[in-house]
């Protein structure tokens, strides 16, 4: 064989190298192209081309989690280590699912770092496991203490399942006992409305609502209802309250001596002896005492019928805001007090300016219309809750606030 036919066998199997080294897809080479002498050499790079090609394909699997893929043949040497990794890899997978089952004893030590951020994740997680178990146990008891102090209440507490309407709790039902067909059966003998419990629409967003029901027949109930997460189940609750002789009460109370001849709701005389009594009993209330502003300039400037009628807005707006259950009293001829039993400070504050507001914009007359306020809260736990002191403060806030608006031209002389 001469120099120049060496040199092209060369070229072509250096060629040939060198695709399989860089190419892809690498280039073919015919071994008929070879001399005798040289085609040994070219089966051997042959040989090498496929050693890399199950290397490349192998790799390739593993770099993306493909742990099913082909397996390169046992003679391909160049995979060996790979082969170790896909092994190891095989296992950890297996550990893995070990662990999601609840197996926190798995160890990895073969795997230089990744064996010690594995491990230290495993021991986190048995530690979270225990804390949470730990707090499962120790809600658990709260629970029990719940369900032990709701036994002793007056008030019937009921959780109903959000979706299937089953009975989860009743406070006035033996934990002896199993609640059957869905319905409490103590409740539903002494409750004729239960149903009207199990069948109440709950509004998305809603926080919680406060409704009445019953006769005098069956007696009155006032039910607030709001949404809980009860034992991993959506649910409602719904705390009864009879109020049966609060009614009649209120019923003794509601003679015409009670009531303001103008506007129809509660006078002086109503608020002045509510109040009281409530102060006597030691009860949980929220004060706004309210001035008309600019009803003087509205009589003076366009006569008392337009005045009553300014009035009349006004009282309209504020019973539109507020709960029947809620005392509204006119206290004065351009004054008016609200009394919210168990109200909180800050949501009444805010529901006052909105309604101040809506107030003022809904005003189709030639004249502003605005009110002012003072907020006072009454706690009953308090030793002396005076009524003159109470209703003195009221005023006091009413008036600074009324000046404040003034000077901002927000309301009537």
């Amino acid at each position: 064989m001469n120099k120049k036919d060496c040199e092209s066998n060369c070229r072509l199997l250096f060629e040939y190298l060198r695709s399989i080294l860089y190419e892809r897809p690498i280039q073919k080479l015919d071994l008929e192209e070879l001399e005798p002498s040289y085609q040994n050499l070219g089966e051997g790079m042959q040989f090498l081309q496929r050693a890399i090609e199950e290397l490349l394909t192998y790799s390739e699997n593993l770099s993306k989690g493909n742990l099913s893929g082909p397996y390169p043949s046992r003679d391909n040497f160049l995979c060996a280590n790979l082969k170790n990794l896909h092994a190891n890899l095989n296992h950890l997978t297996w550990q893995a699912k070990q662990v999601t089952a609840g197996d926190y004893s798995q160890h990895v030590s073969y795997l230089g770092e990744f064996s010690d951020a594995f491990n230290t994740m495993i021991r986190q997680l048995k530690e979270r496991e225990t804390q949470l178990k730990e707090e499962a146990e120790k809600l658990q008891r709260y629970n029990q203490l719940f369900m032990e102090m709701t036994r002793k209440r007056n008030e019937w507490i009921l959780v109903i399942d959000a979706d299937s309407r089953e009975t989860l709790f009743c406070n006035k039902h033996d934990e002896k006992e199993e609640i059957m067909n869905v319905k409490c059966k103590h409740c539903y003998g002494r409750l004729g409305f239960q149903d009207a419990i199990m069948n109440c629409q709950w509004q998305d967003g809603a926080k919680e609502t406060i409704w009445e029901t019953g006769d005098w027949e069956h007696g009155f109930f006032r039910i607030t209802t709001f949404p809980i997460h009860w034992k991993n189940r959506n649910a409602h609750v719904h705390v009864i309250e009879d109020i049966t002789e609060d009614r009649k009460e209120a019923e003794k109370l509601s003679s015409k001596a009670y009531y303001d001849a103008g506007t129809g709701i509660y006078n002086r005389m109503y608020f002045q002896e509510y109040m009281k009594k409530a102060l006597e009993e030691k009860q949980n209330l929220l004060l706004c005492y309210m001035d008309l502003d600019g009803l003087k300039f509205v009589n003076d400037n366009f006569g008392h019928l337009e005045g009553d009628a300014y009035i009349h807005r006004f009282v309209t707006c504020i019973q539109r805001f507020f709960r029947n259950t809620d005392i509204f009293a006119r206290v004065g001829g351009d004054e008016f007090c609200l009394l919210m039993p168990n109200a909180d400070f800050l949501v009444i504050k805010e529901k006052i300016k909105r309604v101040r507001e809506v107030f003022r914009k809904e005003n189709d007359q030639p004249y502003s219309a605005s009110f002012s306020y003072g907020l006072v809260d009454i706690n009953g736990n308090e030793k002396e809750e005076d009524f003159d002191k109470i209703l003195n403060l009221a005023d006091e806030r009413m008036y600074r606030f009324k000046k404040e608006n003034k000077e901002n031209k927000e309301c009537l002389s």
